[in-house]
């Protein structure tokens, strides 16, 4: 009986032991990987729910961004390199977009790092769906970008929509564009920081407006460009005449309100539910070339069911009605042929007699003599008088 329970015990173990996935970080909520590429986390990763663990001077930014938490750890090698890594997370990847794009300095170079990377020196900047990574090297090797691109794949990625990056920055022109001055704003905290020549009440960003803004070279020195997108053409339209407005500031207006504002030579048009605005160091033409090269693009995105399966498809369905209607023509014919075909076969080699069939009369015949029929005329002749 202790047998039989030892063996059981040992049983559950075992089966136990093999079930248990194994411990992917240092806590079950923990983002950073315990070990990526040779590195091995030292100690416990710190974890905080508060933008200002995360930056302190940029809290108020990461919250308008969507920040939901921060995590941070230190790995090293057994070289004795060391690592650091800080991971801000965001509700969605516009968020986590939004702020690589605030950190992201113009000095930096191009990393091929998902979703996109920046390096100088011994920092890599990247963001993964909605996770930022800031990565600080005590030693660059030519791994390290390959080691990186290591831990961006165990990084969790959200789901459905929250992993849809905005399409407002793609409409910065490339001609004449200034690397790494491309930014993406949200809120009047991001647009404050990033110095925007337009001020947050021409923006109004309580109607749900995006901002993407980028630097570009120009004949008398640097532009800047700056897409504002609205949720319809009618909001747009009235934000563009409230822009026109400030261009030429009425001395009855109060100091401070948006429409006495010196903005200084704005260019401006509105494209679909977007305003594109030049200014800066840009004469009309080039602003107007500027301006030209941004064009909204309505995509109509169907999210209901299309039914487009095997069991849904009307192509389909059409291709196997077809192929029932020759399936049944060809069993017709068949049936048909082997049918008559059976008939003539037997009608050769059985005889009559064995099929129970009398040979077929050409006509009916009464067999009657010459003086029966006068008879039957007589007998007809008194009846039809009477009558």
């Amino acid at each position: 009986m202790k047998l039989l329970r030892f063996i059981s015990l040992l049983i559950l173990t075992v089966t136990a032991s093999f079930g248990a996935e194994p411990p992917r970080s240092t806590s079950s909520s923990s983002i950073l990987p315990a070990q990526f590429s040779g590195w091995q986390i030292s100690g416990t990763a710190q974890t905080s729910k508060d933008p200002a663990i995360a930056d302190s001077a940029n809290a108020a930014l990461l919250k308008e961004y969507g920040f939901t938490d921060f995590e941070s750890g230190t790995y090293t090698r057994d070289d004795g390199r060391k690592l650091t890594l800080k991971l801000a997370r965001f509700a969605d990847a516009s968020g986590a977009y939004g702020a690589f794009t605030y950190y992201k300095m113009p000095q930096m170079i191009k990393e091929s790092i998902p979703d996109q990377g920046a390096s100088l020196n011994e920092r890599v900047l990247f963001y993964r769906g909605n996770i930022l990574v800031d990565a600080v090297f005590e030693k660059l090797t030519a791994m390290s970008a390959a080691e990186l691109r290591d831990l961006s794949q165990a990084l969790p990625l959200p789901v459905g929509n929250t992993r849809n990056l905005p399409a407002l920055p793609a409409y910065l022109p490339k001609l004449g564009y200034v690397k790494n001055t491309a930014k993406y704003v949200i809120g009047p905290v991001g647009l404050e920081k990033i110095s925007s020549p337009l001020p947050q009440q021409l923006v109004d960003f309580t109607k749900g407006a995006e901002v993407a803004l980028g630097t570009y070279e120009t004949s008398d020195g640097h532009a800047t460009l700056i897409l504002i997108s609205y949720p319809t053409p009618q909001i747009a339209a009235e934000h563009l005449r409230q822009i026109d407005a400030a261009r030429q500031p009425n001395p009855t207006q109060p100091a401070g309100s948006p429409a006495a504002l010196n903005i200084g030579p704005v260019f401006d048009k509105r494209t679909g539910p977007m305003l594109v605005v030049a200014t800066g160091a840009i004469s009309q033409a080039e602003a107007q070339s500027l301006l030209s090269a941004v064009n909204y693009e309505a995509d109509v995105t169907w999210n209901e069911n299309t039914y487009s399966g095997k069991k849904n498809n009307l192509a389909n369905l059409l291709l196997n009605v077809f192929l029932l209607c020759a399936i049944l023509i060809a069993f017709s014919a068949v049936a048909g042929l082997a049918f008559g075909g059976i008939r003539i076969f037997f009608n050769r080699i059985l005889p009559e007699s064995l099929l129970h069939r009398e040979k077929d009369e050409d006509f009916i015949s009464l067999k009657l003599s010459d003086g029966q029929v006068e008879a039957a005329a007589s007998k007809v002749s008194p009846s039809i008088k009477a009558g």
